[in-house]
């Protein structure tokens, strides 16, 4: 009996010790030895098309579009394409008003979510880097340059923007959200300076528009696909500390649960469409990252439970085991106290962690149960975050 208990202790430890401290101390000690690249400005930049999903975002779409004409761009060599999903709003009588500046809208007639709007949307493009962004988020106008400059390498695929969780004024703050935010853009620098992010964010990345017209699935992520047609194709995907975008945080720890199942469910199966990648013997270190930066995050959730079982079973006998079982009771009872409270008030730091940290492993489960039954996220509901002013 104790040792099945320590085993099923020790199992939730090992994961989440290595996804979330061993793979970043071994992504630092590799990238060491490797020489980091620095990327030149083209003589001439290349022209670049910015496409912008959007359903029913009129409260949003105004802002979105006067931060994109003030992005630092030559202006002959950019085209702004807002793909308007069947919105059934103002939205499409918003984007009309810019036409003059050169913005345009395709709206495509039956709404079927953001893949197939991304889809329909290929056809349209005239640059050879495609630029994609979302309607809730807010470009820096410095960010596009050093973004497109990493094109310059011939290896360069896909080029991610650095997220920079925000708030609007008057919202509460979210400690945790805006903490994983950080942690995330940490592990993607050092995973560019090592051999290339496994994922790419979606409210902020370019990509080499043949790389783009790959085609894939409606259901998918594409942002975390991208990423992966990158590398299939021979290329790199690299994380750009100097694009710098503003992300909303969404309006309560409820909308980011809500909002993190769609994105994990749409991962997994992405992940799955894409399982080739997972192979060592094809894809060497490219592998080892994506089952360590995805398939450990996505797993650890669903072995956390045993580690209590475990507890459970030494605590009448140990001591320490007791304690450790009162501590991880207390802390998820903290973690649902902050859930509970999250819609109400701000909450401190000592309930916003670890209600942060509950929510997302909870999301993960959820989303894992959701993609083995094939309840995917076909038809796009676009994430509604705090309006924040235009950069």
């Amino acid at each position: 009996m104790t040792s099945l208990a320590l085993v099923l202790i020790a199992l939730p430890l090992a994961i989440g010790i290595y996804a979330y401290i061993g793979y970043p101390a071994i992504l630092w000690l590799l990238q060491q030895f490797r020489k980091e690249r620095t990327p030149h400005a083209p003589e001439v930049w290349p022209r670049i098309s910015i496409t912008v999903p959007a359903y029913n975002e009129e409260g949003q779409i105004r802002g979105t579009i006067e931060s994109l004409l003030r992005i630092d761009y030559p202006e002959d060599r950019r085209q702004i394409l807002v793909v308007s999903d069947a919105s059934t709003d103002r939205t499409d009588e918003i984007v009309a008003e810019y036409a003059s500046q050169g913005v345009q809208l395709l709206r495509v007639e039956e709404r079927r979510g953001k893949g197939a709007a991304e889809n329909a949307a290929a056809a349209h493009l005239t640059g050879e880097i495609v630029i994609n962004t979302d309607a809730s988020v807010r470009i820096a106008p410095d960010a596009v340059r050093p973004l497109i400059a990493q094109f310059s390498d011939p290896e360069v695929g896909l080029a991610s923007g650095r997220d920079i969780s925000v708030a609007a004024p008057d919202a509460a703050e979210n400690v945790g959200e805006s903490g994983y935010v950080g942690y995330e853009m940490w592990i993607r620098r050092l995973e560019t300076r090592l051999d290339g992010i496994v994922g790419a964010s979606g409210c902020f990345y370019a990509i080499r528009t043949h790389l783009h017209r790959k085609p894939l699935p409606e259901h998918v992520s594409r942002d975390f696909a991208a990423a992966i047609v990158a590398r299939e194709h021979g290329y790199r995907a690299v994380s750009v500390d100097e694009a710098t975008c503003l992300v909303p945080r969404t309006g309560s720890l409820r909308s980011e649960y809500r909002r993190k199942v769609r994105t994990m469910t749409r991962g997994m199966e992405t992940l799955w469409f894409k399982r080739a990648l997972l192979s060592p013997a094809r894809y060497g270190v490219f592998a080892w990252m994506l089952f360590s930066h995805k398939v450990c995050r996505w797993v650890l959730p669903w072995a956390a439970p045993l580690g209590l079982v475990g507890l459970a079973l030494l605590a009448p006998h140990y001591s320490l085991a007791a304690v450790m079982l009162l501590l991880s009771l207390v802390v998820a009872g903290l973690g649902v106290t902050g859930i509970l409270l999250s819609s109400r008030a701000e909450l401190p730091r000592f309930l916003s962690i670890p209600a942060f940290a509950l929510a997302s492993n909870a999301a993960a489960i959820h989303a894992g149960v959701r993609a083995l039954q094939g309840k995917g996220n076909p038809l796009w509901e676009p994430t509604r975050r705090e309006v924040i002013a235009p950069m």
